[in-house]
């Protein structure tokens, strides 16, 4: 009777320390802002672009953003405000493991920053450093298009 309730004790101690503990974050993401809505409270007129896009027209290259496995660049092809293509310069590839995280995540982070139109995008599972480079050299890309 005794191990039961120091078994049940303990169990549930262990429990509500677990449920207490904050979720994870990506070491390169700490101290970034949470990202904001996407709905927007003051209304947009048709020629208004929403927050993050950019608004001109043209082929803009993003700063090389050194990383723990290797340097990002992109550059971004704006067409009326509209991203239509990102190209990779620069990735990580001083070994195999980078060249294949490189391989899976830089395609996939392309699709989610040209679907949102932004460099609001989530990062790749497993690859957090090349995906953090390569948010911030999107965002001076599209800084540039903003100017």
């Amino acid at each position: 009777m005794r191990r039961a309730v120091l078994a049940t004790t303990g169990i549930s101690t262990l429990v509500v320390s677990l449920l207490a503990l904050k979720p994870h974050q990506a070491p390169g993401l700490v101290g970034m802002p949470p990202r904001s809505p996407t709905a927007s409270s003051s209304p947009r007129t048709p020629g208004t672009s929403a927050p993050g896009t950019s608004t001109g027209t043209g082929k803009f290259t993003g700063e090389p953003i050194d990383t723990r496995y290797g340097t990002v660049q992109v550059a971004v092809t704006v067409s009326q405000g509209r991203i239509t293509s990102i190209t990779v310069l620069q990735a990580p590839d001083r070994g195999g493991r980078d060249q294949q995280i490189s391989s899976y995540a830089l395609p996939r982070l392309t699709q989610e920053a040209i679907g949102a139109q932004s460099a609001r995008i989530d990062a790749v599972s497993g690859a957090s450093y090349t995906s953090q480079g390569y948010i911030e050299s999107l965002q001076s890309a599209l800084d540039q298009a903003r100017a």
